[in-house]
C-alpha cells in the first residue's frame, strides 16, 4: 500500500480513480451522499474529487439529468486495484511530531524546529505541522517564537523529576480509586502477558487499565495530554536494553501479583517503585546528553515502552 494520502480529497480522488481504471466495484449510486458514507468523509472532499475526475474524463455528467456516471471507456484500462492509504489523523501526527520534539530536546541546548523543513521531511503541508505544534504549545511543551520557529527546551533533570513526582501521586490515587472496579480475570490476563522472558516489550495495559478504572476523568486527562506523551516517548527511546525490558516486566508482575491478592499496600509500594525506577533510566540518557556524547537518533532497538 502507498504512503497515506496527504488530504481527504486526494484519498477519495485517487481511490475512485484506481477503482475505475482497474474495473473494481463502485457504489451503486454515484452521489455525494453515497460516496460520503463509503469513505466516511463530508461532502466537500467528495465534491472536489469528483470535479477532478470529471476533468480527467473518468467520470461524466449525464446530459438529461446532470447525474454522474463512470465513463465506460476508462474502465479496466490499468492493472489490478491497489487500496489507497487513509490520510494520517491528528493522533498520528501527534505521535510523529512528539518524537521530533523529543529528539530536539536531547540536543543539550534550546533548539528551533521549522515548519517548512518538517513538512518537507514528512511529505505534508505546513498547516499540519503548525496545527500540531500549536496543540503542543498549548500544553506548554514547546513555544512559538515569531520568525524563528518552534522553540524546544532542552531536557533537564528538574523537569523530569517534577513530572515523575506528579505522575506517581496521580497514578497511586488512581489505584486507590480503582480498587472496587478491578476485575481479577483482566489482571490475570495482563500478568500472563508480562512474563519477563526478555523476548518482547512488557504489556503496558496495566497503567491505562488502572487509570480508566479510577473513574476520575481529571486523572485520565493528565495522562492523555502531550507532556505525558512526551515523557513516554522519551522513556521508550532511553530504555532499549533487554535488561531494562526484563526489569520493567518484573516490576509489572510484582504489581499485578499484589493486585490479584488484593494486597493493596504492597501494590502501592510496587507501583511507586516502578515509576521511581524510570528516573534512573532517564538519568542515564541525561548523562549522555550532558557529556556531549550525542545519543543516536536512529532506532535504538527493543523498548521497555512503559506507560
Amino acid at each position: 500500500m502507498d504512503k497515506p494520502a496527504k488530504t481527504l480529497t486526494h484519498y477519495v480522488e485517487e481511490d475512485l480513480r484506481r477503482r475505475i481504471q482497474s474495473g473494481q466495484d463502485l457504489p451503486h449510486h454515484l452521489t455525494l451522499a453515497s460516496l460520503s458514507r463509503q469513505y466516511g468523509v463530508s461532502f466537500a472532499p467528495v465534491r472536489s474529487a469528483l470535479d477532478t475526475l470529471i476533468q480527467e474524463g473518468l467520470i461524466r455528467k449525464k446530459e438529461n439529468n446532470g447525474r454522474i456516471e463512470v465513463n465506460s471507456d476508462k474502465v479496466g484500462t490499468k492493472g489490478s486495484y491497489e487500496p489507497v492509504a487513509i490520510p494520517l489523523k491528528s493522533d498520528d501526527w501527534d505521535r510523529i511530531l512528539i518524537k521530533e520534539v523529543m529528539l530536539a530536546s536531547l540536543s543539550g541546548t534550546a533548539t528551533y524546529l521549522r515548519e517548512e523543513a518538517l513538512a518537507q521531511k514528512h511529505g505534508t503541508g505546513r498547516s499540519v505541522i503548525r496545527s500540531t505544534f500549536s496543540r503542543f504549545a498549548g500544553a506548554g511543551l514547546i513555544e512559538h517564537i515569531p520568525r524563528r520557529g518552534w522553540r524546544v527546551r532542552p531536557l533537564n533533570l528538574a523537569d523530569m523529576q517534577a513530572y515523575l513526582q506528579v505522575r506517581e501521586t496521580l497514578e497511586l490515587k488512581a489505584l486507590d480509586l480503582a480498587r472496587p472496579h478491578l476485575v481479577r480475570e483482566h489482571l490475570v490476563q495482563m500478568l500472563a502477558a508480562n512474563q519477563p522472558d526478555g523476548t518482547a516489550a512488557p504489556d503496558n495495559r496495566l497503567h491505562e487499565y488502572i487509570i480508566e478504572k479510577s473513574g476520575n476523568h481529571y486523572i485520565r486527562d493528565f495522562f492523555r495530554q502531550h507532556v505525558a506523551t512526551y515523557y513516554r516517548t522519551l522513556f521508550d527511546y532511553a530504555a532499549p536494553e533487554t535488561s531494562v525490558v526484563v526489569e520493567m516486566a518484573e516490576q509489572h508482575t510484582r504489581i499485578l501479583d499484589a493486585l490479584i491478592a488484593r494486597a493493596w499496600t504492597r501494590a502501592r509500594v510496587a507501583l511507586a517503585e516502578h515509576i521511581q525506577s524510570q528516573e534512573r533510566v532517564l538519568g542515564r540518557l541525561l548523562t549522555l546528553v550532558d557529556g556531549k556524547k550525542g545519543p543516536s537518533r536512529h532506532s535504538r532497538g527493543k523498548s521497555a515502552r512503559s506507560s
